[in-house]
């Protein structure tokens, strides 16, 4: 018996915190591709899964949605699919709705909203070994009786735990049955209760450790202290685990562009793959240790449940500043890169606090920027312990961090300042119940990350790695040439006609060239400086020397602390500002971003520059 070909398409729904993505990764596994949806910026997550029979499906993961009567464009997106009105997405073959069992009596609501659609559906109750744990008794035959629909328990933190919804996908596909509609103008809460009512015991509607540790997190003194804290202990751990496998790498890179070098004749090609690739490459990589452990603390903290909770917490602070609780979860994506957390933006319904949020989200400090702290902070920043437990490097990093946390608060207040609409708007949240990160779903993320930094790396930092090394390396010195061949380089004489723009900062050639390539991606500013340094190097010893003790011998403090400052607030980063473009659909937002945060980084770098000769330190 053949099995068709075209594969039949499965879309996973439900409210955001079910556990919906951590189904998504069980059922395709490693064959995943994320994009966005045709005509909008929201993420769009396919994965692929072939049944034991050999049938093949296309598995969607929707954004997360509490209702069609959508207030967001993620719940937009959602409705539309499940509708097929989203343009190049055809309608959904079979539907799993994924609720809490932990949480029925708000999930449940928009699993009536979705059977209403009249597309054959599964609903998968997940977490239904916390709900045992709690007490929770769900009768899951009365609950399949009273829907009409198939339903199926699921844990999909555990091995297999996604079998049964498996062995249902087979089936419902097969039979296709459509399940029955409420009648029109139905009160889905009253529904709700019923349904709870039939199926449902519960003891109590929260269990008793998610109030335990809420009377501690969310209480307004000391869960401030919990979240300072916890940031705290993330940036001291990003130096002080990464630091062995960082020196690892180092040492394998120095000893690839000398084996390299010592293989290969000099001349062009020999230059080209030591100074250019290995050395730029080489010292950008070396940071992604401390990239993927920062993005190991926000995966886990995301996965908990704590990030709502802090969001509930800073919201009155942060108010106050012309944001919203709702705000924190796009600004702290965007400390792992700016472009996803513009995108997250979409999740908050008042337009005035998306805007704000949109053009002050370049200001978190994205992982993109580590490098260049991580080089710099290891120039001029000794390594040693203060006050015995902490680095002083990560004291360093997280004061920058906070600096740039600051300065988006500030922006925001002075935009609520001169805002016509200043009208406050009450924040509504819900709570998940806590939960232990699964190592699976944090590896899976971490290996997305990986290799879209690898990508990067692979990609648009090789190109114009090999680009800045041409244009450092041609063309040669004249016959009669009085200094190095790079001063009559195209990038050489670049660098030095930007020097008039930025010598008040303490900013030398080499640096005015980095910031060019820089644009396009804030760690390609590493790999230049690895690049220009190693080509403007008197002999091949000082050519193999690491970057760090040439900045550290060629830079004064200043000149280190003014760059420092100027990355905290310059939009080195094309795509963050196409993205704002996109979001925003205006070329005057977009514009209005760019330069009021060049002006803030040149004005801050300026100061520091200054302040810090004045003191000694130029």
């Amino acid at each position: 018996m053949s099995v068709s070909r075209i594969p039949l398409r499965l879309a996973l729904v439900g409210n955001p915190n079910c556990g919906k993505t951590a189904l998504f990764n069980q059922i395709t596994g490693s064959r995943q591709k994320v994009a966005n949806y045709a005509g909008v910026t929201v993420e769009r997550k396919e994965g692929r899964y072939t049944n034991r029979q050999g049938r093949e499906y296309a598995v969607l993961d929707l954004p997360g949605a509490y209702s069609f009567n959508a207030a967001s464009l993620d719940e937009a997106v959602t409705r539309d699919l499940c509708r097929g009105f989203l343009p190049g997405e055809p309608k959904p073959d079979v539907l799993v709705c994924v609720v809490d069992a932990t949480n029925l009596r708000l999930h449940l609501r928009f699993a009536l909203e979705v059977r209403n659609l009249g597309i054959p559906m599964i609903l998968a109750v997940n977490l239904a070994d916390v709900a045992r744990k709690r007490g929770i008794t769900i009768d899951l035959n009365a609950l399949e009786r009273e829907l009409g629909i198939p339903v199926v328990e699921t844990v999909a933190v555990r091995r297999h735990g996604a079998q049964a919804l498996l062995d249902q996908i087979d089936r419902t596909a097969v039979s296709a049955h459509l399940p029955p509609q409420l009648a029109e103008g139905a009160d889905l809460h009253a529904e709700t209760r019923r349904l709870l009512s039939v199926a449902v015991g519960m003891p109590s509607r929260t269990a008793r450790i998610d109030d335990a540790l809420d009377r501690w997190l969310l209480h307004p003194l000391f869960g401030l202290l919990t979240l300072a804290v916890v940031m705290f202990l993330i940036f001291q751990a990003v130096y002080a685990w990464a630091t062995p496998i960082m020196d690892g790498i180092d040492a394998g890179t120095a000893a690839l562009g000398s084996w390299v070098g010592g293989v290969l004749p000099e001349g062009p090609l020999s230059s080209l793959l030591v100074d250019g690739i290995i050395a730029g490459l080489g010292g950008v990589i070396v940071f992604l240790p401390q990239i993927l452990i920062l993005f190991a603390f926000i995966l886990a903290l995301e996965e908990s449940g704590y990030l709502p909770r802090a969001a509930f917490l800073l919201d009155r602070s942060m108010s106050a500043a012309g944001l919203s609780g709702r705000s924190f979860i796009p600004l702290l994506s965007s400390f792992a890169c700016a472009i996803p957390g513009i995108m997250a933006t979409r999740s908050i319904q008042d337009p005035r606090d998306r805007m704000a949020t949109i053009l002050v989200a370049p200001l978190m400090t994205c992982s993109a920027r580590l490098p260049v702290y991580a080089l710099l902070i290891g120039a001029f920043v000794p390594q040693r312990t203060v006050w015995g437990w902490f680095n002083l490097q990560g004291l360093v990093l997280f004061g920058l961090y906070a600096a740039a946390v600051a300065s988006a608060l500030v922006v925001s207040w002075i935009m609520k300042r001169v805002r016509r609409d200043k009208s406050e708007h009450a924040l509504m949240l819900e709570l998940p119940s806590y939960r232990i990160p699964h190592p699976r779903d944090l590896a899976i993320g971490l290996w997305e990350r990986a290799t879209i930094f690898l990508k990067r790396v692979g990609g648009i930092i090789l190109a114009l790695t090999v680009l800045l090394w041409f244009l450092l390396s041609y063309p040669g010195a004249p016959a009669d040439a009085t200094l190095p061949a790079i001063d009559y380089s195209f990038a050489g004489r670049i660098g030095h006609a930007l020097t008039a723009v930025f010598s008040p900062l303490g900013f030398n050639w080499q640096i005015c060239i980095a910031l060019i390539p820089g644009l396009a991606a804030r760690e390609v500013a590493v790999s230049s400086l690895a690049t220009v340094y190693a080509l403007s190097a008197a002999d091949d010893d000082a050519a193999s020397q690491a970057l760090l003790p040439l900045i550290h011998d060629g830079w004064s403090l200043a000149t280190g602390l003014s760059l420092l400052v100027w990355y905290i607030y310059a939009p080195m980063c094309i795509s963050t500002l196409a993205t704002i473009k996109r979001e925003t659909n205006s070329w005057r937002k977009m514009g209005m971003a760019t330069l009021y945060l060049f002006a803030l980084a040149y004005v801050a770098s300026f100061i520091t520059y200054q302040v810090a000769v004045r003191l000694g330190a130029g």
